[in-house]
């Protein structure tokens, strides 16, 4: 099977490259309930069934349900500057292919709506053995299967010495990554009181197989061999009795929110929801990327330090940033000297971010200036799960859901940014 991002390259080496996926919902223009044409529109491009058609700098595919596209770089970019650009482009292009089936995208990490065990549509055509696996194995006709989008970041390693600083950096900056990029507060016509609905359905869409998802914060492992005998060759093990024709062994089977792809030399993270615009999200991909490479350059804890942190501490910070996103306490002291916070004893996740955003990017430092617009919006409005609860209240009713996820299909579409 295809996947997407970095491709295996040994002559990549730690942020020399970028792989970025953004996956969007198609919807109804009218109503904004879901559409399930991807096939549908990839065929307009290519003249056939196809599960991925490459336009320029960027590519198309299909996901496991039928109204999810994905758009990504097609291959490593060698810089995150202009990414931007070229998905709003293909977001327009898409949206006038979209027009001609009754469709447009829609951003954020899951429809508000969707009734996901009768609406659900599998993607049909090439590679459709695995999604039936898949659904034979956990049933996909469910939130934390078929209503869910995200962006990925792809990000490639050299060797081992390399894999162990970014596996290192990127497990103790995953728990306040939904902080950052919640999207998901309505969930079944409702807001549940959880800012990430995608990651906490996420957490358990595996429970059959528990090792396939872990506790999404990843084990502390850092040689290629260690991570294979420790995470790999269990979850192929305990997939053994319901795929023994051995369809699911691969290295994409591993749902943690972030996983080693040995087969590209890459690591790829996976709890970061969609935002309202490419822009947005690649203001995140520049912040994250920017945090990482203070993390393994050592700027505020040493490599061995940061190799102790424990699933158990990480995964109780990750638990309250999924729940209340930006507004999480973090009480963890040891945490917050991680990342160079000053003030000693807690704070909210905003405060942190808001730290690491100031003295990182907006300094003198840092001159550029395309993210800023996008950071500023998250320090003065929260995140947009928080936006969006904003903009349509505790018990919104249907309609005026449909008016604010409306406007969100417009900021994609325009790539403005919402604000409530």
């Amino acid at each position: 099977m295809k996947e997407p991002g970095v491709e295996r390259s040994p002559s990549l080496g730690l942020f020399a490259g970028f792989g970025i996926e953004l996956e969007y919902m198609i919807v109804d223009s009218k109503e904004l309930s879901v559409l399930p044409v991807s096939d549908q529109l990839l065929k307009q491009v290519a003249g056939r069934f196809v599960n991925e058609v490459e336009v320029g700098e960027l590519a198309w595919s299909n996901e496991l349900a039928l109204h999810v596209v994905e758009l990504k770089t097609n291959g490593p970019a060698a810089t995150l500057n202009g990414l931007a650009a070229f998905f709003q482009r293909d977001i327009a292009r898409i949206n006038r292919l979209l027009a001609d089936l009754g469709g447009r995208l829609m951003p954020t990490a899951m429809h508000p709506w969707m009734d996901p065990h009768s609406e659900t549509r599998l993607w049909p055509h090439e590679y459709s053995p695995i999604y039936e696996a898949f659904n034979r194995i956990f049933g996909c006709q469910g939130h934390g299967w078929s209503n869910l989008q995200s962006m990925h970041i792809n990000l490639p390693f050299a060797n081992d010495r390399e894999f162990a600083r970014l596996h290192a950096a990127i497990r103790l900056i995953l728990p306040i990554l939904p902080a950052l990029a919640a999207s998901s507060p309505i969930m079944d016509r409702r807001t549940t009181g959880t800012m990430d609905n995608r990651l906490a359905v996420y957490r358990d869409n595996a429970k059959r197989v528990p090792s396939v998802s872990g506790h999404v914060i990843p084990e502390a492992v850092f040689t290629r061999r260690d991570y294979e005998r420790r995470i790999l060759e269990k979850i192929y093990r305990d997939l053994q009795p319901y795929d023994p024709e051995g369809i699911l062994h691969y290295e994409w089977v591993n749902a943690r929110g972030a996983i080693a792809r040995f087969d590209r030399d890459a690591i790829e993270i996976r709890v970061l929801d969609v935002q309202e615009c490419p822009a947005a999200d690649l203001a995140f991909a520049a912040l994250i990327v920017t945090v990482l490479r203070a993390l393994t350059e050592e700027a505020w804890q040493d490599l061995r330090r940061q190799r102790q942190w424990e699933v158990a501490s990480l995964a109780a910070i990750y638990t309250g940033a999924v729940r209340d996103a930006e507004m999480t306490i973090i009480e963890d002291r040891a945490y917050l000297e991680a990342f160079g916070y000053p003030e000693r004893g807690r704070c909210r996740a905003h405060e942190l971010w808001q730290h690491l955003i100031e003295s990182l990017l907006f300094n003198s430092q840092s001159p550029t200036t395309e993210w800023h617009e996008m950071l500023k919006n998250y320090l003065r409005y929260g995140s947009l799960a928080r936006r969006i609860v904003t903009a349509t209240g505790d018990s919104p009713t249907r309609q005026r859901i449909t008016e604010v996820y409306r406007s969100l299909a417009d900021c994609l579409a325009t790539g403005a940014s919402f604000a409530p």
